[in-house]
């Protein structure tokens, strides 16, 4: 067993969420890249050993730093039956999850299209459904008129569609004529578990369901070369799973009235090290890449470039304090200064924003926000919509969302 080969495990980056398991606080572990839809319930005083499987202990090393750094106590047979459930559900970064990735990426690869991830769950996957649903939230968006077909872009959530539909329909049926009148369109999302990618490409056509985007593989591989493919294609297999993406795919090709156009879909991974102030974005040399080789690809062509990108994540969801009116306000207050920067094309300020606290607000959508101001610079910007998206059943923890269009 791929234990037995690694005395000391180590745990991958999974999605780890707080659940009540009969009738005790639980973590609830599960695979970001979907190689296994097996889950995994550990007891809450367990969770301290994922963070002391790092890839330096060994179990019976883990069991006595738990003892004396948490007072829990866990025989090295717990922990080896938590090891191999872990290993079972390809947690654990070993060999054994190597294999499943590479295969996993093999597949999506020959695949003639992405899957789509949230069809019959984030949306309905029958297309007359799907266009019911999307024309409902648009039919509501009445005072909204589309803005001229010279648009250069937007900023779209990627929240779920029931929280954040009317956002969606205000911000693209502003955009429907710069949309329609697109050859390329830049779909920059948000990487949710990147690993420490700044940036994953993909030569993947994207689905939706009315169709197929096929992805502007020339483009792409241009700026794989200009970033490096080792770089570019590192993460590649988070497509398969991320939703940002695909979300405001799906828009774009309902406002296009269902005709295709060609992608180049980018996933954006987190900026933490520069948030820390351990680097400058400005100065990074995958991003600077990255933008100088779009630039020069695009240069001539009608193009599109979209953020889809949430704002704030704050409240005991989100790991922080409930939410009263007056952190409601001050959220607002925030929401505002990252808007107005926005709107005024100030990527720098707009990062300057949100570093200045350290990003205690999780604005997720800060890679892909920055690197379309970046990308679109200089620009005009237009906030067309706003909301705060309740995320949990107390009304006390809340998702910040935007549209903005620019010309």
């Amino acid at each position: 067993m791929s234990i037995a080969r690694n005395p000391c495990p180590k745990l991958r980056a999974v999605d780890a969420r707080p659940i009540m398991h009969g009738g005790r606080p639980s973590i609830l572990l599960r695979d970001p890249l979907h190689l296994t839809d097996k889950t995994i319930i550990i007891p809450q005083h367990l969770g301290p050993a994922l963070a002391l499987f790092d890839g330096t202990r060994e179990p019976s090393q883990v069991s006595a730093a738990l003892a004396i750094r948490f007072g829990v106590r866990a025989a090295p047979s717990t922990l080896g039956r938590l090891l191999s459930a872990l290993d079972d559900a390809f947690l654990l970064d070993n060999e054994h999850f190597a294999q499943a990735r590479e295969q996993a990426l093999s597949e999506y690869r020959k695949a003639l299209f992405r899957p789509l991830a949230g069809a019959g769950q984030s949306y309905p996957a029958d297309a007359d459904e799907l266009r019911k649903m999307l024309q409902s939230y648009l039919d509501a968006a009445d005072d909204v008129d589309p803005d001229l077909a010279d648009g250069r872009g937007l900023v779209s959530p990627h929240i779920d569609y029931a929280r954040g539909g009317s956002v969606y329909a205000r911000v693209w049926k502003r955009a429907a004529e710069m949309a329609r009148a697109a050859e390329v369109v830049v779909l920059l999302g948000t990487d949710h578990y990147s690993e420490g990618n700044l940036l994953t490409l993909t030569q993947q056509n994207y689905a939706t369901p009315f169709g197929v985007l096929p992805t502007a593989r020339d483009i792409v591989e241009t700026v794989a070369q200009a970033v490096g493919p080792e770089t570019a294609f590192a993460g590649e297999l988070h497509h398969r799973g991320e939703h940002s993406i695909e979300l405001a795919a799906i828009w774009l090709h309902y406002v296009r009235e269902k005709q295709p156009c060609r992608l180049v879909p980018v996933l954006c991974g987190s900026f933490e090290r520069f948030v820390q102030g351990q680097a400058e974005p400005d100065q990074d040399a995958v991003l600077n890449a990255f933008l100088n080789a779009c630039k020069q690809a695009l240069a001539g062509r009608r193009v599109l470039v979209v953020a889809s990108a949430d704002l704030s994540h704050v409240g005991p969801a989100f790991g922080g304090q409930p939410l009263g009116l007056v952190e409601r306000a001050r959220l607002q207050a925030a929401d505002d200064e990252l808007i107005e920067r926005i709107c005024a094309g100030d990527a720098q300020g707009f990062f300057a924003a949100i570093r200045r606290d350290g990003d205690r607000r999780n604005v997720c959508g800060l890679p892909p926000i920055y690197l379309a101001l970046r990308l679109l610079h200089p620009l005009q910007g237009h906030q067309v919509a706003y909301a705060r998206c309740p995320a949990d059943e107390a009304g006390t923890s809340y998702v910040s969302i935007c549209g903005t269009v620019f010309r």
